[in-house]
């Protein structure tokens, strides 16, 4: 006769204990200053939970770090999901009064921090928070000293106090409201993403990760898959296209994830790609969409090792993949796909009324299966919204080929219509990626008197000197018609990006209507 926890998953803390025990004196984690095999990665692991322990840090407590990548922000991580708290990571490029909101809205109990880089950003947050306990990894005045006290700690066996169901992290993103909102992910979430990416996003066998994103965020998904590999996870404090091209001879990197715009710096100087990719193997990229142009550029420097992963922080990073063998020259069509949904979750595309639509028609992608979150932490109407008869609305419109393939049109959100006519940002996007004088582009809808909204766009080019507008608009006249082209295009030095890499699309709206009493004309 079974139990309730006969079916229970394992905990992130279980399988970070289960790695350490079994790989020993292999090599598990560095960054630029510091390296640890899985023995000592363990050894202080249990030392940080003997000093959270006599802080008054138990199951179902909350800690919250900010820091850039380290090896002593992993092994905080790892001993947060031994204890079972509950973690929130706080974006290193996010503003601090989004920090401050955060820390309150998720009740933290304990913040770690970097003192190196933020210790002035860390003495404001605890100030205005002083019931929270403050540890900076080398100590400030106005902190305790987390590696001093763990120095002093006669480390114990490490044993798992969290459980399946249990809350393992908070993931703060955007809000409807300005205010950012947090994702709340159990364990079984969380462990069913990382046997996910082991089984459909290729990783090489042995296994050497390049981590240049930030560990609170994006990068903190790649940690267990490649602890469990007994792969060593390689940290950089930021992304430089030149350091990276070098850390893939010198330290001989086998795997790594990178965001649209980091491939695209690379693109944009092919004289750091004399030698190769060297011992690279799959390159991941994702958390936006990649021009199909400059997906066929990255074949053609980087070879056939290209996996695309497609997700949200409501169900990370592998709702769809799009695998080595399907970035194919031959098959170019491919590259405007995500891929096809993953083993683990179910896909439902549905209309305004949430009918499911016909093949081949457009519809917000709704998802379930383990990998969904379990709320909006502490927004009961926001977690109903977003959830509607047992599925999560992901806010993306897409399609399906009859072979199975997902191909995103837009957000929801980015539909402009224009004259009546419905205009999907992406596909203007795309057909502007395709001129030689771009590096990106970015495309919205802004106010006009005549049409409602214009399309318009801005555009970084790939030279200075660029700034033919009525290029651009002529080659997506001649790609989409006369609806789908920009009435006007904007040059930029620079595109404004989110904290995780994306163009922001909000901040260029914002600009535009700000004094509209509401974002649609």
């Amino acid at each position: 006769m079974t139990s309730e926890r006969t079916y229970q998953f394992p905990t992130l803390g279980a399988l970070f204990i289960r790695a350490i025990n079994r790989f020993g004196d292999r090599a598990a984690l560095s960054d630029e200053f510091q390296a640890l095999t899985y023995r000592a990665l363990g050894d202080l692991v249990a030392r940080y939970v003997g000093v959270f322990q006599k802080a008054g840090l138990s199951r179902g407590c909350a800690i919250s770090m900010l820091t850039n990548n380290r090896v002593d922000a992993v092994a905080v991580i790892a001993a947060a999901m031994v204890m079972g708290l509950r973690y929130t990571p706080l974006h290193p490029k996010s503003a601090a009064e989004d920090h401050a909101f955060i820390l309150e809205d998720a009740e933290a109990d304990a913040l770690v921090f970097d003192e190196v880089a933020f210790e002035e950003h860390g003495r404001k947050l605890l100030s205005a928070h002083p019931r929270i306990t403050g540890f900076a990894f080398g100590g400030a005045s106005f902190a305790r000293n987390l590696n001093d006290e763990a120095a002093s700690v006669s480390p114990q066996a490490l044993h798992v106090a969290a459980q399946s169901d249990d809350t393992a992290v908070l993931i703060y993103t955007g809000g409807t409201t300005g205010k950012p909102k947090g994702v709340a992910h159990a364990h079984r979430s969380l462990v069913t993403n990382l046997l996910t990416q082991l089984a459909v996003c290729e990783l090489p066998q042995s296994l050497r990760f390049l981590a240049v994103t930030p560990v609170s965020h994006a990068a903190f998904l790649f940690i267990l898959p490649t602890f469990l590999r007994g792969g060593e996870f390689i940290m950089r404090a930021k992304f430089d296209p030149a350091g990276f091209v070098r850390d893939l001879s010198e330290v001989s990197v086998t795997a790594t994830f990178l965001v649209p715009t980091m491939i695209y710096a690379l693109l944009d100087r092919p004289e750091i790609w004399k030698d190769g990719p060297g011992a690279l193997q799959t390159l991941l990229y994702g958390a936006a969409p990649m021009a199909p142009a400059r997906i066929a550029e990255a074949l053609e420097a980087f070879g056939p090792i290209l996996v695309q992963i497609y997700g949200q922080t409501e169900s990370p990073n592998v709702i769809a993949v799009l695998g080595k063998s399907e970035h194919d020259l031959g098959r170019t069509e491919l590259f405007k796909s995500c891929g096809a949904p993953t083993p683990g979750i179910e896909i439902s595309l549905r209309d305004d009324d949430f009918n499911e639509v016909a093949q081949g028609s457009i519809g917000e992608i709704c998802v379930r299966g383990p990998l969904v979150m379990q709320e909006y932490w502490r927004r009961e109407e926001e977690t109903q919204e977003a959830m509607r008869e047992g599925w999560l609305r992901t806010g993306d419109l897409a399609r399906f080929d009859p072979a199975g393939y997902l191909y995103i049109e837009d957000r929801k959100k980015d539909l402009i219509i224009s004259g009546g006519f419905n205009v999907l940002s992406r596909e203007v996007e795309d057909i502007l990626h395709q001129h030689e004088g771009v590096a990106t582009a970015c495309v919205i809808g802004v106010p006009h008197p005549k049409w409602g909204e214009a399309v318009l766009a801005i555009v970084q080019p790939a030279r200075k000197e660029f700034r033919d507008a009525q290029a651009l608009i002529a080659l997506v006249r001649e790609k989409k018609g006369a609806i789908y082209a920009p009435k006007e295009v904007e040059f930029v030095d620079a595109l404004p990006v989110t904290a995780l890499g994306k163009p922001d699309k909000k901040a260029l709206r914002a600009r535009y209507w700000v004094n509209a009493e509401r974002a649609v004309n």
